[in-house]
């Protein structure tokens, strides 16, 4: 979840500084003529903005990750849940056919836990301090399993490319969006008005938003995979116990305010089409019937 909420927050916001660029720089108006846009230029640039927006994301989200988590990085373990916590990934990583992520713990106490960095052998998973104080042993080694097929199964690079697609036809379509609410619906011929500004920044939150929705959904498909690799790590059983603790946590507290629309355990309504995380009645299932 928080892994995804990362992702996702962090694209948002150098996707924004770019379209500001694109702006300042006079990008946008370079790419209009006297007869309207120039569409193979500006899908172009909207490529070259999109995929780098999402590939910074993706190169700064181990940093990103650790700064906004507060995690402290296990270099040396300090005690016997320290040790045994790197001893597990090591092993799990080596069976994973992957390198040995850096492992930490961060200050929360809610049950969770992350997997994150731009490539399979230079990987960061964490682990709260919520989660190591209430599930068994058994339990947190199928979530570090869960998290270290993951990064085996290259999800972020995966998310990172699909946000990639989905920003470049983000830029495309809000430019044309502001192109025509300023050309056709305002009859502006003098070049670029404030309706085209404001046009294509309305276009563009909507636009992203949407896009939100179909990297979640991608998320959801990709946890059930991590679920079967946990499963395969740790023991089906030992994967499905550690679900049915999460269920039970989180239907004793509530989860904060700001990761509700992301909660593991699932929603309905709407906050369905936000949740990175199917709802955990499903995976529980999925692992029961062997999907």
């Amino acid at each position: 979840m928080k892994r995804v909420f990362l992702l996702i927050a962090t694209n948002f916001a150098i996707l924004a500084v770019l379209s500001l660029t694109m702006q300042l720089l006079g990008i946008d108006a370079a790419l209009e003529n006297e007869t309207g846009l120039n569409l193979p230029g500006l899908l172009v640039f909207a490529a070259l903005f999109g995929f780098g927006g999402a590939f910074i994301s993706l190169f700064i989200s181990k940093w990103m990750a650790k700064r906004s988590m507060g995690v402290h990085v296990i270099e040396v373990p300090a005690n016997s849940t320290e040790r045994w916590l790197v001893d597990t990934v090591k092993r799990q990583a080596e069976r994973a056919g992957i390198g040995m992520p850096e492992v930490g713990i961060y200050e929360a106490p809610d049950v969770n836990a992350f997997a994150t960095g731009w490539n399979r052998n230079d990987a960061l998973v964490a682990v709260s301090t919520g989660l190591l104080n209430n599930m068994t042993q058994e339990e947190a080694e199928a979530v570090l399993g869960h998290e270290v097929s993951h990064v085996a199964n290259g999800d972020m690079v995966t998310l990172t490319l699909i946000q990639g697609v989905l920003n470049t036809f983000v830029i495309f379509l809000s430019r044309v969006i502001g192109f025509f609410v300023d050309r056709v619906l305002l009859k502006n011929e003098r070049g670029q008005g404030p309706g085209f500004f404001i046009a294509t920044l309305v276009a563009q939150l909507v636009l992203g938003v949407l896009a939100s929705m179909v990297v979640a959904w991608f998320s959801r498909q990709r946890e059930f995979r991590a679920d079967a690799g946990g499963a395969d790590l740790a023991g089906r059983q030992k994967m499905i116990a550690a679900l049915e603790r999460l269920k039970g946590n989180h239907e004793q507290s509530a989860l904060p305010a700001q990761m509700a629309a992301f909660g593991i355990s699932g929603g309905g309504g709407m906050a369905r089409f936000f949740m990175s995380h199917p709802p955990l009645d499903e995976r529980i299932a999925a692992l029961r019937n062997n999907r």
